[in-house]
């Protein structure tokens, strides 16, 4: 028998929770430790739809990258969107685990693999955490050989499996230092500017963060949220699967990208 609190205890130690931003909430966040655990399903967002697929599937556990809840809840009642589901999991008997950005900073987590898909070498944190190198919140390192905006979005759409991306800068000039940041991640601008990167690559960002980048002669590559982080969730489903063979693991095949690129 595998029990939840033997996953969790795994999921912390591949993505110490201290790694997390202080604003994040990162952890166990519905069930009982004592749990037996069979069948998980990993996802980018518990959304209706694979909330629905974890119940039709017979979860036991939902690995989420992004937590539910993530903000504090007053109450808990099906007149808000938060509540219907943790009712509707709950109910159901299913867990919530969310690593969210202790997996993003990791040494194994999304923007590590996120920098090496994109043939970055010398990796190392854009922001350091405090006692802990190499590790720290977003990651940058120099292409492998020369490169152009233009070529390393073209490995960047290859290794995310996308047709679309945002680009600001010419897709003509060198890139001689990259900066990643997963997600949301705008305000890591600051941070790959002052190290001297020529790129930053992150899911999205406001309008005005573009100017500021184009301002500062740092050049974009959008690829969207649900791009940025989805490939990492397929990859801890895999890594789950890999260390307790007893279970039941797969990455949510109901969920999808709310944007649709046209």
């Amino acid at each position: 028998m595998i029990t939840l609190r033997e996953i969790c205890q795994f999921l912390e130690d591949f993505a110490p929770p201290h790694l997390a931003e202080e604003w994040d909430n990162v952890g166990l966040l519905v069930g009982d430790p004592s749990q037996t655990i069979e069948r998980v399903m990993n996802c980018l967002t518990i959304t209706p739809a694979s909330a629905a697929e974890a119940v039709r599937e017979r979860a036991d556990l939902i690995v989420t990258h992004h937590p539910l809840p993530f903000k504090p809840l007053k109450r808990l009642t099906t007149e808000q969107t938060p509540g219907r589901l943790l009712l509707t999991l709950i109910g159901a008997g299913i867990a919530v685990h969310s690593p969210h950005t202790a997996f993003d900073s990791a040494a194994a987590g999304i923007n590590q693999q996120l920098a090496e898909g994109l043939g970055l070498t010398g990796i190392t944190a854009l922001v350091p955490a405090a006692s802990e190198q190499p590790l720290g919140s977003g990651r940058r390192g120099k292409p492998s050989r020369p490169a152009t905006l233009g070529e390393l979005a073209s490995r960047l759409k290859q290794f995310l499996k996308i047709d679309w991306l945002q680009v600001v800068g010419d897709l003509h000039s060198p890139v001689a230092t990259a900066a990643v940041a997963c997600g949301s991640a705008g305000s890591f601008l600051e941070p790959a500017i002052q190290t001297g990167c020529q790129l930053l690559v992150t899911g999205e960002t406001s309008f005005h963060t573009c100017l500021e980048a184009e301002a500062n002669g740092i050049s974009l590559l959008l690829t969207g949220h649900y791009a940025s982080e989805r490939f990492g969730v397929e990859r801890l489903a895999e890594v789950l699967a890999g260390r307790f063979g007893g279970l039941t693991v797969w990455a949510s095949r109901d969920e999808r990208d709310p944007l649709t690129w046209m």
